[in-house]
């Protein structure tokens, strides 16, 4: 067992979409860069949120943790099921960071998990993940889940509501990483982890919405620079190791691959209309439908003896 005492403290940014060719653009992390080294990391496919962390946190493929996609069909429940949260579902349960750290530091290695994935239930000594509540009168109320449980309480009394709706959807913007930075910030300060995970979303929204070549991606760029500089210099002045890296970088694209539409003109895939004159996938009465997400679509086939006939 190697003593605990002689490893610094680490602080892993995870800057969604940080590609080299942005680097000059984002120059207080590019500093950071040359403080130390720089490294090309590979990634995998589908190169997705979701696959790629888990990935990250075990050192396995997602043939063995588990993890093929953002979501995946649920036979039994006949639903598509993104977002899911609970660590749980990520396999390889001796291989993750914080138990691999425990075997080779002891007890005294400790993990803060901040909004990377499969966030709940997880081993860690502090979580937080995005968690809306739903009142009966059907609101969407926005929210944090956290572990330890009065954590969530310390970081909304002193940072205020998260923004959940600026996290998703149309109006993502800065401010969700602004507050998961400084919730970051807080939990080293309180907790001090012997390693901290942070999840910096900002740069994908842009880049997924205009292209990564856009006046807009560069600004986004500038924003995520001085919010993930600020921590990263923070952490460095503190006696962390700091590591900036992204799970996948965005390209142009002009087009995309419409494969339900095929299996809908083949008859394969089944549709329900709604009241409001739209139509939802029936995925449970569909004899083959896709999931698309990003960079790839997963085909779920009813009956195997059809496989060929959907190929």
């Amino acid at each position: 067992m190697v003593p605990l005492a002689r490893m610094k403290p680490l602080l892993v940014m995870n800057v969604v979409g940080l590609t080299p060719g942005l680097l000059p653009h984002t120059p207080r992390l590019a500093a950071l860069g040359r403080a130390g080294f720089t490294a090309s990391l590979g990634t995998l496919l589908p190169a997705v949120t979701c696959p790629v962390q888990a990935t990250m946190l075990t050192g396995r493929p997602p043939r063995e943790h588990g993890i093929v996609g953002n979501g995946w069909y649920d036979r039994e429940w006949a639903e598509v099921m993104f977002w899911r949260q609970s660590n749980r579902l990520v396999g390889c349960e001796d291989e993750k960071l914080w138990n691999a750290g425990k075997r080779r530091f002891g007890d005294g290695f400790s993990t803060a998990k901040m909004f990377w994935w499969f966030n709940m239930y997880a081993a860690v000594d502090a979580a937080v993940t995005p968690r809306p509540v739903y009142p009966a009168d059907g609101r969407k109320i926005p929210s944090i889940y956290a572990q330890p449980a009065e954590l969530k309480g310390d970081l909304q009394q002193s940072l205020g509501q998260f923004p959940l709706f600026e996290f998703w959807g149309p109006k993502a913007g800065i401010r969700s990483s602004q507050w998961i930075a400084a919730a970051t910030k807080r939990v080293m300060e309180t907790k001090q982890p012997t390693v901290t995970l942070c999840y910096l979303p900002h740069l994908d929204y842009d880049l997924q919405r205009f292209g990564p070549d856009s006046p807009e991606a560069v600004r986004a760029c500038r924003e995520i620079d001085r919010v993930a500089g600020e921590l990263g210099e923070h952490a460095a002045s503190t006696g962390h190791t700091v590591v900036v890296l992204s799970e996948y970088g965005i390209t142009p694209v002009r087009d995309g691959v419409h494969v339900n539409r095929a299996l809908r003109k083949a008859g394969l895939l089944t549709v329900q209309e709604v009241d409001l004159g739209w139509e939802l996938l029936d995925a449970g009465a569909s004899a083959a439908f896709a999931v698309a997400d990003h960079q790839v679509a997963h085909v779920y086939v009813k009956d195997p003896a059809r496989l060929d006939d959907v190929r």
